[in-house]
């Protein structure tokens, strides 16, 4: 496959024999060659776990200390007090039942993150097959099925993000941007590692923290010692 030539320049900037620090591969990013929009700095890490296996799963969330760089719009399912609660937390959008024929036949997704109380699980459950495949389900392991809607929604605005895994055992997340420098990305990275770190699994074995690369959005990849 060809890359471009911004691609091409970035590349030139990387040495494939290098395990690199966190540190130096964020300063790397910072001397690539710009594209015209604020990419976001992803992290890949694969984990040696079995996914296939209930008791193998890695997914919660963590608070950004500098935020992801996105301003993500909530919808909360909610009703009466927790309705009200949730549009004085700043909710973007609030509703119940009246939003299914929303979301099913007007194909409506004008949201982010969707936060739900208990009690209204029962109607969203209804939406599992349109909102499940797009990762949007409410979880309580993802803090997004709750009674205390104002810290979820506080959370999400002020920079939570998700982590799990995938079929092949990696994490993918977006952790900021590039014009947050190396500082501030650092900072967000550290705290990943370590809510990933800290949910390991009890039932893995061996090494758990199999290899770890970061890169930008469109640009090329550097693995990350992890010593």
């Amino acid at each position: 496959m060809k890359r471009g030539k911004r691609y091409q320049e970035a590349e030139k900037l990387i040495d494939k024999t290098k395990v690199y620090s966190a540190q130096e591969a964020l300063d790397t990013i910072q001397k690539m060659p710009k594209p015209k929009f604020d990419e976001t700095v992803e992290l890949h890490v694969k984990l040696g776990v079995d996914s296939k296996q209930a008791d193998q799963q890695v997914r919660g969330t963590t608070v950004l200390p500098n935020g992801t760089g996105k301003t993500l719009r909530v919808l909360v399912f909610a009703k009466g007090p927790k309705a009200e609660e949730a549009q004085k937390a700043g909710a973007d959008f609030v509703g119940a039942e009246e939003l299914i024929p929303k979301i099913e036949k007007e194909n409506w997704f004008d949201y982010d993150v969707i936060v739900a109380t208990p009690d209204m699980m029962g109607v969203v459950g209804r939406l599992g097959k349109v909102l499940g495949p797009k990762g949007l389900m409410p979880n309580p392991k993802s803090g997004t099925v709750t009674m205390d809607v104002t810290k979820a929604i506080n959370d999400i605005k002020s920079g939570k993000v998700e982590y799990r895994l995938d079929k092949t055992n990696i994490i993918h997340l977006g952790f900021g941007k590039v014009s947050f420098g190396t500082a501030k990305l650092l900072e967000n990275y550290e705290t990943v590692m370590n809510a990933i770190i800290k949910a390991k699994p009890a039932a893995a074995k061996g090494q758990y923290i199999k290899s770890v690369a970061i890169s930008t959005t469109m640009g090329p990849s550097m693995y990350i010692d992890q010593k």
